[in-house]
C-alpha cells in the first residue's frame, strides 16, 4: 500500500500540474464505486494537499476530492492496463490506476470525513512541528494493543503503513509486538525521531517501489528507497547493524520484519 512518502511524492509532482485547471470531466467503469466524487466536475483545484496516506484535491466552492490509492492504486500522466478513473482537467488529465480495486475517490465538503472514520481520527502529522514527543506519548499511552497494530491505526501519527513501521522500528531498537503503552520515555523519543528519519529519508528517495512494480511516481518511474530498506522484506538477510539473522513474523495479520538482536521483546 503506498505510504506516507509515496503519497507525498505523487502530491510533490501533480501540485505544479493540477493546481489553478479545473476538472472538466470524470470517466470511470465503476458507479458504484467513484460516483461519490463526480461532484468534483465543474470545480477549480487551489491546492493539492496530503493527510497521512490520503491525496486531498481543495476544489473551490468548499469542496475536497479525497484520494486513497488502496493497496496497489496511482497516479499518472499516462493510461495503463488497469486506469479506472480519468479526472480530465484543463489541458492534462490525470489517470487513475489500480489493479486490485481497493482505492477510493470521494467528493466531500471541506474538512468533512464523517464518511472517512480512518481520516476522521487520524493523528498528527509527523514531518510538522505537531508531531511532538510528548504529544506522541500520550497517544501511544492510551493503548495497550503491539506497537506496530499501534501505529497501523493512524491514530498515533499518521502516514505510516507496513513498510515504513517495520524500518522505523528497527531503528529505534524497539520489538513490533511491545504494548504500545508500556514504552519508557527514552524509548518514546527514539521512536519519535526514528519515524521523522526514516520518513524524511524515503521521501527524499521518491518512496519505495516493491516487486511487484505497483507503485510509480506520476512520470512512471520508481521510487527508489526500497535499495535502503534495512529489514522490510529482507528476511533470512542479515541485519545491517549487528548481523544476526532478520525475522519475519506475523503481528495482526500483516508480516513484519524483526531482527531478533536490535529488537527484544
Amino acid at each position: 500500500m503506498p505510504e506516507l512518502p509515496e503519497v507525498e511524492t505523487v502530491r510533490r509532482m501533480l501540485a505544479p500540474v493540477v493546481t489553478g485547471r479545473r476538472l472538466l470531466g470524470l470517466e470511470h467503469d465503476d458507479p458504484a464505486r467513484y460516483a461519490a466524487a463526480e461532484a468534483a466536475v465543474g470545480r477549480r483545484v487551489h491546492a493539492l494537499r496530503r493527510r497521512g496516506k490520503y491525496l486531498i484535491f481543495a476544489l473551490t466552492g468548499g469542496l475536497e476530492l479525497v484520494v486513497h490509492l488502496g493497496m496497489s492504486g496511482s497516479l499518472r500522466l499516462d493510461e495503463g492496463t488497469h486506469t479506472r478513473a480519468r479526472l480530465e482537467f484543463e489541458g492534462v488529465t490525470v489517470f487513475f490506476n489500480d489493479p486490485r480495486r481497493f482505492g477510493k475517490l470521494r467528493a466531500v465538503p471541506a474538512g468533512d470525513y464523517r464518511v472517512l472514520p480512518t481520516l476522521a481520527r487520524m493523528g498528527p502529522e509527523p514531518l510538522t512541528r505537531g508531531f511532538t514527543a510528548r504529544a506522541f506519548a500520550a497517544r501511544l499511552a492510551r493503548t495497550a494493543r503491539p506497537l506496530k497494530p499501534a501505529l497501523l491505526s493512524q491514530e498515533p501519527v499518521a502516514g505510516l503503513g507496513n513498510i515504513y513501521a517495520d524500518e522505523a522500528l528497527w531503528k529505534a531498537r524497539l520489538h513490533p509486538a511491545r504494548p504500545a503503552n508500556a514504552l519508557a520515555p527514552d524509548e518514546v523519543r527514539r521512536l519519535h525521531r526514528a519515524v521523522r528519519a526514516v520518513l524524511r529519508r524515503a521521501v527524499e528517495r521518491g518512496g519505495s517501489t516493491l516487486g511487484d512494480g505497483a507503485y510509480t511516481r506520476p512520470d512512471g518511474e520508481p521510487g527508489y528507497f526500497q535499495i535502503e530498506h534495512a529489514v522490510y522484506g529482507r528476511a533470512g538477510e542479515a541485519c545491517p547493524r549487528c548481523g544476526r539473522t532478520i525475522e519475519r513474523l506475523v503481528l495482526g495479520g500483516r508480516s513484519t520484519h524483526v531482527c531478533p538482536r536490535c529488537q527484544r521483546r
